[in-house]
Parts: C-alpha cells; structure tokens; sequence
C-alpha cells in the first residue's frame, strides 16, 4: 500500500468523527490523554467494545483501569508517511467492568516517531509533535452503537516518565504529581495513511531470573541473565521517597565491567525516583528497549538477590516453527545463537541489532539471512509487511530506488549529513544484497509458504528495484559503478573499512542481478505477466553473458579468486558444467589453504557451505562449519556468545572488543548458515513452495555423528531424525498427511511416500 491507496473503508468509518489530539509535555514528562463519558446503556448490557487506535509515537491504553491489549510499542513502526497502522482491541470486559460510565486513558510516549533516530548523532525525527487518534465502538445487545473519540474534549496531565526514548531509556520521578488536567490540542494524522494493522503486534514472551549477582572491581552491582536479549528489566521494591535506581545495560563485560563502548550514543539506561509506598512500586520501562546480557545496578535499597528482578524478553508475535538438535554442542548453541538473534532483531521491523544508536531495517541484513528466519519461526505476516514498507519507500519522492534500510529514517537526519558520503559524494544510489532485498526476502517467502496472492503484492517492488539497477548498468551491462557494500564485513577488511573486502565488489553486485532478474521473471510467469517475464529473462540473460565474458576464465577462475565470488557463482547457477566444475575445485581449494577458518562476509557468507556441499565437497563444507579458531561460526561459541555476533572477531580472544566503531553482539547475518544446517545437514527442504511437494535429504558428514529436528511447515509439521552410528546410517521421518515427500538417501537412492511415519 502506498499514500495513494484509498483508507480501509472499515477504519475510515469507525475513525471518520475522531480528531487527532496531542498536549505539550510539562518539563519534558511524557502525557497521559484522558475521557470519561457516559454509557448509553448499563454496562451489562454490553454486547461488544472495540478500540481502534494508532498514533504518531507509541501507546499504551487503559480502560476503566485495564490495559486495553497485552501488546506494546503500538502502532509499531512503518512507513508512516505511506502507511500507518491502524489497531483494534476486544475490550469488552474492560468496559463491562465499569457501572454507567467509561474511563479511557492513554500514555503517548515519543517511540519511532521523535526519538531522535539514527547513528552518528542522525536525530532523525518524522515531526515535533506526538498524537493520538482513537474512538471505542460499544455495541448494546439490542444493537445500538455509541462511539467514544478522540475530539477537543479530552485533557491532558502529565505522567511520572520525564524522558523515555528508544536509544537513551526510560526515567521516572514517582514523588511527581500529574497536576490540573489541561486541554488537549487538536492536531493532523493524514487519514489517508491509515491502514489495517498487516503486522503482528509486540509482546512480552517470557522473563529471565539473574543467574549470578556480584560486585565488580569498582564496586558496581552487576547481574548477569545468562543469555543476551532484547526487552528491559522488571521489579517491585520498596524505599524511602528520593531513593534512586539506576539500570544500566550492556551486552558484554569488559575488564569485568559492563562493556558500553558498542554503544555508542546509545546510554541504554533507566532510572526511578521512588515514591516511598510501603506497599512496595513496580517499575517496567515499556517505552523503551535494550539488548543485554548484563545490567548494573545502582541505588538498590538493601540487598538485591534473584528474586527481586527479572529481565523480560520482548519481540514481535512470530511463532517458533523450526528446531535442530544435534551430537554436535557447539552447533545446537550456534543454532541457538541464531534463535536469539532473529527474536531480539524481530521487533516491528528486521533491524540490524537492538542495542547502540541505530536499530534499523537494514536490508542487506534480512536478504542475507530471509531463508532462515523463514524456517525458524513464522514470519509470513512480519516480511510481507516489511516488504509493503520497502515497496511504499521506494515509490516516495526522491527515491527510485531500495533504500539502505526501511523505514528510511535516515532521510530526516539533521542538518543533512550523510553517514554514508565520502567527502562531499552522497552515496544513496541503488547496491547489489541491500536493494536485492525486494526480491530475494520475497523469494524465501514464497519459498517457505507459496503464497501466491502475496508474491503478486511484491512484484511490483521487485520490478522498482530492477529499473533502479537497469539505469545504473555501464555500458558493458555489468553492475561496475557506483557505491557498493559488497562482500560487508570480510574478516580480512580492517576494523575500520568494513568494506574493504577481497571480493571484487562489482563481481559481486553483477552476480546478484542475475540472481535477482531471474526470479523476478519467474514471478511474472507465476502471476500471468507475459512481458514482465520476458522483460527480466532477457535482462538474466544478458547480463550472464557480460558476466561470464569478463569475469569467468575458461579454467574456472572467476576475477578477485575468493570464496565469496565462488560461492555466489556456483550457488546462484552462473557457469557452465565443466567451468562449474573446476570453479568448485577452486573454491575447496581455497577453504582449504585458509584452513577453514571463514573468509566470507555479508555476500558470501550464506552460500559458501551450500556451494560446497552441492557440487561433492561435503567434507570441505562440515570442517568450515565446525571449525572453532578465529574466523569462524563457532569461535563466538567458543568465547560465550548466547546470539550471533555482526563481525567474526566482535570480542577478540583476549575477551576484550573490536576496536572498530560498528560492533554488535546480536546482529543476524552472519547466522545465515542455518538455513544449510536446517535443509543439508537435518535434510528438511521444499520440493515446491508452500512445501506442497517435500523433499528430505539429509547429507551426513564428519564431525556430526546423529541430528534431528522438525519444521512446522505451511504444508504441515515435518520431523527428521538421522545417525550415523556403527558405520551405518538410520532415518526415520513424518510428514504431514497426503503431502508427497521425496526421501534422498545419502547414497543417491531415492524413495517417494505420502504422508505418515517412514524409517529407512
């Protein structure tokens, strides 16, 4: 949906009386909009209350004292100057609860809207001012409807939060007092940007006890939840009135303190003034979000213990569908790094990391990694309405082109400096991996569930993105000018110069046209777009044959000889048979003389394994996977890491970090090769999208002695179970009834079965 979609009738009728209202912060606290009005009718006879809001900023809303929904940070974060959603709620028990009136009651905080985004000190703001735009539709048993809105009536007092954003947290003085209500204002939400919510809503999924309290070497209380997260910290204390407690957050220790530095701007810190109630105060800071495996704390009144915090886990509602286990412990904790990884980055859009000043939707990250977060949970509805978002900003003046990352807060930085410009050259033009992300995320969706109704709703980004590249082709029709990320974050590039990778960038971006225009053409096919397909097969085409022409020898060598360019050549189809072959060579070759340590980045990373596996190097594709000195998947594993790390070597070996600016403990990409542990080594893949057609295809190798694992599919649940003990090799399957699988042995026999419980 874009800004020229006509407003949902079913949202625009239930809002079209509302006026969007906003009030002025007092000293900087955050507002709480209010209303009572009467019931038309006893609350008993109450047949239905639904509340529809959505604002510029992030509520919370309570009805007759009952939070209204269990879901935080909405209306999440899009677009919003193309599409802002719009959210309902069954509150009917909140309104029968009360006598012959109803009380509504909102906190506005400053969320993505003004929470001055955006690194390199970006503040990047969509506008100054906050707002709300609500109406509660009760229906009476005898059918009789009374609508509540927003309007000039309501008023305003001020909370106890005095500063809550996203970046810096949450602060609260309990001792304040809200003061006389005062008018609200009346504001602008462009009713024209209002959608249906089409993503899932945030929530609260579960709490984690400290597993060790102790006192540092300068005298801080520190805690550590045994696993890093995303969320904030959670109690009930009772102190004198004044009292103050100070939370801090960081991923890691370093020198045994709380290791802030990737941070950057980001303070991550939350501080309550307590009130003095003897009954004890409960302090959540649900306006804000950190990612953190340690907290210090400060101000406790007493002795701290376990039992009186917790930390609680927070992401958007995507369901668990896939789980490996393995003989291998470093692998199933690499696999549970990248569980972690994807829940903590799954918060209203796919970001980079949840920790320093920056939490974007990056798209290089979500192309690198969309195939793997599509088997580890369900996230149809979380992508599809990312890729609405990446489709809406495309379209938005003056881009024509995929943005670094979406929402493109960074457009509204201040003072217009540009993080990415090298001296006064903008560099925002269209790059291979970040703007393929219109196409490749849609590709591992329909992959993973078939949909065929949402495949034609990404066409037409697809299509923005491919004309975006057709205007940045040389001459020769290669991808070879222009700003490049290329293969991001090789292990070789110094700390500072991320990009400074071995891969020929231009090799690189060349490769993932083609990737890229094919399945666009594949999707035209699939939705009855004769010319479009023609159009993209012609341009896959093409584009092969230039590529082929300057880049590929006839000996197999592909120009910049590293395993990315291999890797992407041989997974992505570029060569013929007998180049393929020697190419294959090659690249074991060159995994071997780096023994195995990784040598991939962004672009490579998430084919190297397949590229070896697929093409008889199984052997060569295990020891990458299990090798454990740095650069490696599992030397994080190796030195603690509970989430997938955004550089190979964030903490060196001597436990302390990269000193390079840009570095996360919980950034996804690199993660990428579960997707080949789930379908090459536990063998569950699809042998039609939507896993209309299954294939189980398990390719043991060593160090890996037994596996098993399910994936909840769009077809139904899959489960696998292999091993290899006394030399031999034992399997056993289910699959869901009446869906035809394909069993490839590891020997290369093949078996068909429907449905139902096999061994072989």
């Amino acid at each position: 949906m874009t800004a020229t979609t006509a407003v949902p009738a079913v949202v625009s009728d239930a809002l079209q009386d509302a006026h969007a209202i906003t009030a002025a912060p007092v000293d900087g606290r955050a507002p709480v909009l209010a209303t009572e009005a009467a019931l038309d009718q006893p609350s008993a006879q109450v047949a239905r209350a639904e509340l529809l809001a959505t604002a510029h900023g992030v509520y919370e809303a309570s009805i007759n004292g009952s939070a209204a929904t269990e879901s935080v940070f909405n209306p999440g974060w899009t677009v919003y100057e193309s599409r802002l959603q719009v959210q309902r709620y069954d509150v009917t028990e909140q309104v029968r609860s009360g006598e012959r009136s109803v009380q509504l009651s909102v906190l506005l905080g400053r969320g993505w809207w003004n929470g001055d985004f955006g690194f390199r000190e970006a503040d990047a703001n969509y506008g100054e001012t906050n707002a709300l735009l609500a109406a509660l539709e009760i229906t009476f048993e005898d059918g009789a409807v009374q609508r509540i809105v927003t309007d000039e009536s309501w008023t305003a007092t001020a909370s106890t939060i005095t500063s809550a954003t996203i970046y810096q947290g949450q602060h609260e003085d309990r001792r304040l007092e809200p003061g006389a209500p005062s008018p609200v204002q009346i504001t602008e939400i462009d009713r024209n940007t209002l959608i249906e919510q089409t993503s899932p809503l945030i929530r609260r999924y579960e709490a984690l006890r400290p597993e060790k309290i102790w006192t540092s070497p300068s005298g801080k209380t520190l805690l550590d939840f045994g696993q890093n997260l995303v969320g904030w910290l959670r109690f009930t204390v009772t102190g004198p009135a004044g009292s103050e407690i100070t939370l801090r957050h960081a991923e890691v220790l370093e020198n045994e303190e709380l290791g802030t530095r990737p941070l950057r701007t980001a303070k991550a810190t939350d501080r309550v003034v307590l009130a003095g109630d003897p009954a004890g105060e409960t302090f959540e800071p649900t306006l804000t979000f950190h990612g953190f495996r340690y907290a210090e704390v400060t101000g406790w009144p007493g002795e701290l213990t376990a039992d009186d915090v917790e930390a609680v886990v927070v992401h958007s509602a995507i369901e668990r569908t896939g789980w490996f286990e393995s003989s291998h412990a470093g692998v199933n904790q690499l696999i549970s790094n990248s569980i972690w990884s994807q829940r903590g980055n799954f918060l209203a859009v796919p970001t980079d990391c949840p920790q320093r000043d920056e939490r974007l939707g990056w798209t290089g990250d979500i192309a690198a990694y969309a195939a793997t977060a599509a088997y580890q949970f369900d996230v149809n509805d979380f992508l599809h309405n990312w890729l609405l978002d990446v489709r809406a900003e495309t379209e938005l003046p003056p881009l024509s082109f995929v943005p670094f990352v979406v929402p493109d807060i960074l457009k509204l930085r201040k003072n217009g400096s540009d993080p990415f410009a090298d001296g006064e050259e903008p560099k925002e033009v269209p790059t291979a991996i970040w703007g393929d992300a219109a196409v490749w995320v849609a590709e591992a969706l329909w992959n993973a569930y078939g949909d065929l109704d949402r495949l034609r709703a990404h066409y037409p980004g697809m299509v923005l993105h491919l004309e975006s590249v057709e205007r940045a082709l040389s001459p020769s029709g290669l991808w070879d000018q222009g700003f490049q990320f290329g293969d991001w974050l090789d292990p070789d590039a110094p700390p500072e110069a991320a990009a400074d990778a071995k891969a020929d960038k231009s090799v690189v971006a060349t490769a993932c046209l083609i990737r890229s225009a094919r399945f666009a053409a594949e999707t035209a096919r699939l939705i009855g777009e004769t010319e479009g397909a023609e159009r993209w097969q012609t341009l896959a085409d093409r584009t092969l044959a230039a590529f082929t022409a300057e880049y590929v020898g006839e000996d197999g060598i592909i120009r910049s000889d590293c395993a990315t360019v291999y890797a992407l050549a041989i997974s992505f189809d570029l060569l013929e048979p007998a180049v393929r072959e020697k190419s294959a060579a090659r690249l074991a070759e060159v995994v071997r003389e780096a023994e195995y340590k990784v040598s991939t980045g962004f672009a490579g990373t998430p084919f190297v394994t397949w590229a070896l596996s697929e093409t008889g190097h199984v052997e060569d594709a295990y020891r990458l996977l299990l090798e454990e000195g740095c650069p490696s998947w599992l030397y994080p594993v190796s030195m603690g890491a509970t989430t997938i790390w955004e550089r190979w070597d964030s903490m060196l070996p001597d436990g302390s970090i990269n000193p390079g600016e840009m570095t996360s403990f919980n950034h996804y990409a690199l993660g990428a090769v579960a997707d080949w542990v789930y379908q090459v080594v536990l063998g569950i893949r699809a042998a039609e999208p939507g896993y209309r057609r299954i294939r189980i295809q398990p390719t043991p190798g060593p160090g890996i002695d037994w596996a098993k694992g399910a994936y909840d599919s769009a077809s139904g649940r899959i489960e696998v179970s292999w091993t290899t003990a006394d030399g031999g090799f034992a399997l056993e399957i289910t699959v869901p009834d009446g869906v035809e699988t394909e069993v490839v042995l590891p020997g290369g026999e093949t078996r068909t079965v429907t449905g139902g419980h096999h061994t072989f």
